[in-house]
């Protein structure tokens, strides 16, 4: 029996360790319609080496993105045209941020960080949906790691070795 669970909490460990070696969201579920606070976790540098930059795509249908300042490092906003117009608390938009980069600062491998920014989940994506969003992160000697896999179908994230953060979008408790 005691075996038996060493053996469980070793592969529990390994699983945990395995997760918390990604870039992540800490917040895994939105609301259509609502504001979110996306959490990105980012946990080591790549293969030894310190990040200095974290480029964030913003998926389609995540609106009105606000990056929260990160003493010692620098944010640009990249912004465009969405594939089509979304209500925003009643009045239509069409472009906004598509990518927001922070640059500029050393976080080393050793070390843990959070990159944080605010948007609104349009009104129109349907529960169940996973938003996905592409991190490329660069470190010192031009090393790199893209957190860029999407699933195709009938797979998750836990197929690939380095999957894109995400969330998933759950109904609404009806009132």
């Amino acid at each position: 029996m005691l075996k038996t669970s060493l053996i469980t909490l070793g592969l529990c460990t390994a699983s945990a360790a395995s997760a918390s070696a990604h870039v992540t969201l800490e917040k895994v579920q939105a609301s259509a319609g609502k504001a979110y606070k996306a959490i990105l976790r980012v946990g080591h540098g790549c293969d030894g080496k310190s990040t200095t930059k974290i480029r964030v795509q913003i998926p389609e249908g995540v609106l009105s993105i606000k990056p929260m300042p990160k003493p010692g490092w620098t944010i640009e906003k990249a912004k465009g045209k969405y594939a089509k117009a979304y209500d925003l608390y009643g009045k239509p938009v069409a472009e906004g941020v598509t990518e927001l980069v922070w640059s500029g600062g050393n976080l080393a491998d050793d070390e843990f960080d959070e990159f944080i920014f605010h948007g609104v989940v349009a009104s129109d994506i349907a529960a169940g949906t996973k938003v996905y969003f592409p991190v490329v992160q660069e470190c010192t000697d031009d090393a790199v790691k893209r957190w860029i896999d999407i699933p195709d179908a009938g797979k998750t994230s836990q197929d690939y070795e380095t999957p894109a953060p995400f969330f998933e979008i759950v109904a609404q408790p009806r009132s």
